[in-house]
Parts: structure tokens; C-alpha cells; sequence
């Protein structure tokens, strides 16, 4: 594995600890994993760890001229904010599923911008990208086992996430290391 990982900046570091907690606890009531936790007791660390906490992060990192990070987490933190203060009864079936669909478009714009920040951080944007398309498509058809399909693809964003972050504090890798072009298995004969 590549030893030479890039730690990035306290703020992006503080950033995706907190998306990746609140995917993981979002995914996991997706997901309905855990016996008795359901996504909406995801609702209080939504609010505060992925809906406060990102969008000042979002605008710290505004302040440090990082649009990227910047934009990344003060959408997300809108995102988690927004949720938290809806979900459950609040809102209908269907008006749940739009909110996922027009949340995915945001990270569906987050994964492709993400190009150039490291595989992780596209990865993460992905994984949730397809998360949220899930659960919105869960959301108009009241499809369960949809709902836990997304829940899942949110999990393993969170994991990946939470990876980035603690291996940037750690100096832990973060890339495979890559094989030289011709240099693999040969035939003998």
C-alpha cells in the first residue's frame, strides 16, 4: 500500500468525520440492521453532527478559499439539516422521495467535481449519489427492500468516509500501490 497520504486540511478532515458518522447511523436504520433503530433515530445526529456541524465546515472552508470542500459540505450540511427537521410524519411518501431525488442531483455534482480530491471523496459522493436515488425511487413506490438497498450504499459511503478521514489523522494509506505497465504474470513455455 502507498505509505505517502496526503493529511489535507483540519477542516476537510472535520468535515468527513462528520458526513461519515451520519451516513453510517443514516444507513444503518435504513438498512434496519440493528434491531429497533430505524433511520429516524438517526434524526438528532443529522440535525446537529451532519447538518450543523458540515455547513459551518462548509464555511470555514469558504474562508480558506477551498470552494470545493467549501461547497461540498455546506451542501451536505443544507442536506442533513433539512432532513433532520423533516423526517418521519412530517412530509409524505412522495414529498420524501423528491427530497432524496434532488438531494442525489447534489451528489451526483459533488462526485463529479470530486475528480481531482482523491478516490475516497468521489467514492463517498457515489456511493451516497446512488444511496439517495434508492431511497427516493423507495420513497414513491414504498419499496422496503429499496429502502434498505439505499440504507446499505449509505453504510458503505459512511465507511469510506469515516476511512478518509481517520487515515488522514492517522497517516494511514489510501491508494493500492499501482503495477507497472508489462509487469505482471508470464507464460513460460
Amino acid at each position: 500500500m502507498d505509505n505517502d497520504v496526503s493529511a489535507g486540511s483540519s477542516i476537510s478532515t472535520l468535515g468527513h468525520l462528520a458526513l461519515g458518522l451520519t451516513l453510517l447511523a443514516f444507513g444503518l436504520g435504513h438498512a434496519d440492521v440493528i434491531d429497533g433503530v430505524t433511520a429516524s433515530d438517526a434524526v438528532s445526529l443529522a440535525t446537529y453532527v451532519g447538518g450543523v456541524a458540515l455547513f459551518v465546515a462548509g464555511l470555514l472552508a469558504l474562508r480558506d478559499r477551498d470552494a470545493a470542500t467549501g461547497t461540498a459540505f455546506s451542501a451536505l450540511g443544507a442536506l442533513w439539516f433539512t432532513w433532520g427537521v423533516t423526517a418521519g410524519d412530517r412530509v409524505s411518501d412522495n414529498a420524501a422521495g423528491l427530497f432524496m431525488l434532488l438531494f442525489a442531483l447534489v451528489a451526483l455534482s459533488l462526485t463529479l467535481g470530486a475528480a481531482g480530491g482523491g478516490k475516497l471523496t468521489q467514492g463517498t459522493y457515489g456511493l451516497f449519489f446512488v444511496s439517495l436515488v434508492l431511497l427516493a425511487i423507495a420513497g414513491f413506490a414504498g419499496n422496503d427492500a429499496l429502502a434498505k438497498a439505499g440504507g446499505w450504499f449509505a453504510v458503505v459511503a459512511g465507511a469510506a468516509s469515516w476511512y478518509g478521514a481517520t487515515a488522514a489523522l492517522a497517516h494511514w494509506p489510501t491508494s493500492l500501490p499501482r503495477r507497472a505497465a508489462g509487469r505482471g504474470v508470464t507464460a513460460t513455455g
